[in-house]
């Protein structure tokens, strides 16, 4: 199972970047496939959050539940898919830099649990592969062409 990794150096500090990053309210913002997201608890986002992202995903809209594996402010973060015929896992990183600025790394992949054993080389894969530059480029410049 091959995965995706990506890094970029974002001209903000860490904490502005964690503080963005940290708030899945944020992922249609910058994710391109991201229709909309729920938190699906009470409380502060943490620790065991539970959260519904609908994806448009190939011809359709797929909602799918995710849940916070990881969480250590103000530095990583982790989730994985915990329902539905396709599983995303993310791991985050947010790096301070010498000068002040954030380097932001990230590692996501995929299980497929039925039908998702199909859709993720014929579908899903690809268009992770095109969509995660210009997610990438969506994120820099939210972070860098907003006020903090």
């Amino acid at each position: 199972m091959s995965g995706f990794h990506e890094e970029i150096d974002v001209d903000r500090t860490p904490g502005d970047v964690w503080a963005y990053l940290s708030d899945p309210s944020h992922l249609p913002e910058w994710q391109a496939s991201a229709v909309s997201v729920e938190q699906l608890d009470e409380g502060p986002f943490g620790l065991g959050s539970r959260i519904r992202v609908t994806r448009h995903v190939g011809l359709r809209d797929m909602p799918m539940t995710m849940q916070v594996t990881e969480f250590e402010p103000p530095r990583s973060w982790g989730l994985r898919g915990i329902d539905g015929p396709v599983r995303g896992s993310v791991h985050g990183e947010v790096t301070p830099l010498p000068d002040g600025r954030a380097h932001v790394t990230m590692d996501l992949d995929f299980e497929g649990r039925g039908i998702g054993r199909v859709l993720l080389p014929l579908v899903v894969r690809p268009q992770v592969r095109r969509e995660l530059p210009r997610n990438e480029q969506l994120l820099k410049e939210r972070l860098e062409h907003t006020a903090g």
